[in-house]
């Protein structure tokens, strides 16, 4: 099975690191003149009820939407788990550490390492 081709050249994952600043950098800004900034300024709770509506939306497009509809919403989720990361004080570095970390690694071996703990 082939993946399907794209029909412009896909940018980088670095456009979430990228994604991930601009959200920091409106972290303080005023709430009236940012989306970003309205969210910081509603609280972790907003911003977790946020990022599982754009999960659940996700998850709706993938069972009755086309392709199209998967790739906006999961846009709008990858930019409310950055908002969640800002919030929580997480950095994608470590998040692509960590998932660097488990390359290679069985699913299955590494769920049990984790129970293990």
């Amino acid at each position: 099975m082939t993946a399907p081709e794209a029909t412009a050249p896909a940018p980088d994952a670095r456009v979430l690191d990228r994604l991930y600043e601009v959200v920091t950098a409106r972290k303080g800004a005023d709430p009236s003149d940012s989306y970003t900034a309205k969210l910081f300024a509603k609280g972790r709770g907003k911003i977790c009820q946020k990022f599982g509506e754009e999960a659940t939306e996700t998850i709706v497009a993938a069972l009755a939407e086309g392709p199209d509809h998967v790739v906006t919403e999961s846009a709008d989720l990858l930019y409310h788990l950055s908002v969640l990361w800002a919030e929580a004080g997480v950095a994608p570095d470590r998040v692509w550490a960590e998932l660097a970390r488990r390359f290679g690694t069985s699913g299955l071996t590494e769920k049990a390492a984790r129970t293990a703990e």
